[in-house]
């Protein structure tokens, strides 16, 4: 990053924005989700806090490459033609490569885009670019992974410009269902909400933006399957000043502001639980204060040991303060025990299996291999569970004439086989888990050696759940009850 920073840039700047958001991309893409959601995320926050007026605002949902550009077209030309310093913010969500956006009917070539803030005559350019690829999402996008989009290292700049991007050079940006958007437009939002406001003056530079969307996506996409994401900023804003985005406090009047206790982060949701993701704020954010329409929200909390949550009113033109002892306090321990479950148990796992045992006198062992098949639902995810079983056994048989009972001991593992439903929002994954087991058996004898037993097992499975995406991966137990009908064949 290069530039120097003088006074603050004038209040008086006529504010355009190009607002782009694509879910669909070219035809070889992977449908995204969030791209048009985030788009409208963004273009809610400047209008509302940014002193962007509606006639100077564009927002694009999935059109073509040449209403982009016809746009921006109309936009070189009026901000010519405009009497004071202006601002133009453009900002794009969707899919993308090395060399050009991916709109819904063909490539908008990055360096095009790059010449157009070049040419602009606004006071000061600044460029967002939240492009995520197929096959790195961390909702497990499916699709070819391709060459990362980034901007160049060292992109050549003119004064008063600034670029924005969700990610390094050699990285993929990331999406969340938990967060419903990408990471980097979830923290972006955020930080121009308040939570950014670092030297708590009322107002949200540029540079507080970008620091804070950088910090929240790093800690957030650590815990990912695609791993930390680097958001990258290059700018030469010579006598610019501070870029002001927006500026909650002026807005005090007509929204309402939710204050929040220190030491604990927040997410923020609204009307309840199920809710919209409105915003986070960082445990380690200096300000505790988002500005919010006003309305009722559901707030969560995390704590060191302990999870925080509630409903909470935020009336118009009223500091709302978040009192910790107004929430439900719940142990992570309890939550365990709530989430305990085997994936798919909701419903029957129906199967087979083969098995070969030894039986002496009194006792007997056997190992045998399972096959059974459910169903799977997550969120907006559907998908087939295959459930492959390695199963050994120890037991005590007691004769009762043509009949027998027995009662063992066992373990094994558990191979899940998840093969998505929704089509290209998953790939198929497979996870592990050991268990152990105790059951009992009773069963009769028929001529020829043949006999038929019906079993049924309680099973303890250790499994390493990650709850959702901004929380780490944890050892839970989880239970089932296994019931078989088999017939043999002694030899």
């Amino acid at each position: 990053a290069a530039g120097a920073w003088a006074a603050p840039v004038r209040a008086d700047l006529q504010r355009f924005a190009l607002i782009v958001g694509n879910n669909r991309g070219l035809q070889d893409d992977e449908p995204l989700r969030y791209a048009v959601s985030d788009a409208e995320r963004v273009y809610a926050v400047l209008r509302e806090l940014g002193g962007f007026q509606p006639v100077d605002m564009v927002i694009l949902r999935d059109e073509p490459v040449a209403t982009v550009r016809q746009t921006l077209s109309a936009f070189h030309d009026r901000i010519r033609a405009a009497q004071e310093p202006t601002l133009l913010f453009v900002y794009y969500s969707g899919h993308a490569d090395a060399q050009e956006l991916h709109l819904r009917d063909g490539g908008l070539p990055l360096s095009e885009l790059e010449q157009y803030a070049h040419a602009s005559a606004a006071s000061v350019r600044v460029l967002v670019l939240d492009a995520c690829q197929s096959g790195a999402l961390t909702r497990v996008k499916g699709g070819r992974v391709r060459q990362p989009f980034a901007l160049p290292e060292e992109p050549k700049l003119a004064a008063g410009e600034a670029f924005l991007t969700a990610s390094a050079s050699s990285e993929d940006a990331q999406e969340s269902d938990d967060l419903r958007g990408s990471f980097f437009t979830h923290a972006f939002v955020s930080g121009l909400l308040g939570a950014a406001d670092d030297d708590r003056d009322g107002s949200v530079a540029l540079d507080e933006a970008y620091r804070y969307a950088y910090q929240s996506t790093l800690r957030a996409t650590s815990r990912t399957r695609s791993g930390s994401q680097h958001p990258t900023y290059h700018y030469d804003l010579r006598g610019a000043g501070d870029v002001i985005l927006t500026r909650p406090e002026q807005h005090a009047t007509e929204r309402a502001q939710l204050r929040f206790p220190a030491g604990l982060s927040f997410l923020l949701l609204r009307d309840s639980a199920q809710g919209a993701v409105v915003a986070e704020l960082s445990a380690r954010s200096a300000t505790r204060s988002l500005s919010v329409a006003a309305g009722d929200y559901f707030v969560r909390g995390r704590g060191d040991d302990v999870l925080f949550e509630g409903a909470v009113n935020a009336p118009a033109a009223r500091v709302t303060n978040v009192a910790l002892e107004s929430l439900s306090r719940i142990e992570y321990a309890k939550l365990v025990r709530k989430r305990s479950v085997l994936p798919g148990s909701a419903d029957p796992c129906f199967g087979g299996f083969i098995g070969y045992g030894i039986d002496l006198a009194q006792v007997g062992a056997r190992v045998r291999l399972d096959l059974c098949k459910t169903g799977f639902e997550g969120g907006p995810l559907r998908a087939d569970l295959s459930v492959y079983d390695v199963d050994f056994r120890v037991y005590h048989v007691w004769d009762v004439s043509a009949l027998f009972l027995e009662l063992g001991l066992g373990g094994g593992a558990s191979l899940w086989s998840q093969r998505f439903m929704t089509r290209d929002v998953a790939p198929s994954r497979a996870s592990i888990a050991p268990y152990v087991s105790v059951g009992a058996a009773a069963g009769i004898d028929f001529a020829s050696g043949f006999y038929a037993t019906l079993d049924a097992a309680g099973e303890t499975h250790f499994l390493q759940i990650q709850p959702t995406s901004l929380d780490p991966a944890s050892l839970q137990i989880g239970f089932a009850l296994r019931a078989t009908l088999a017939l043999g064949r002694r030899f």
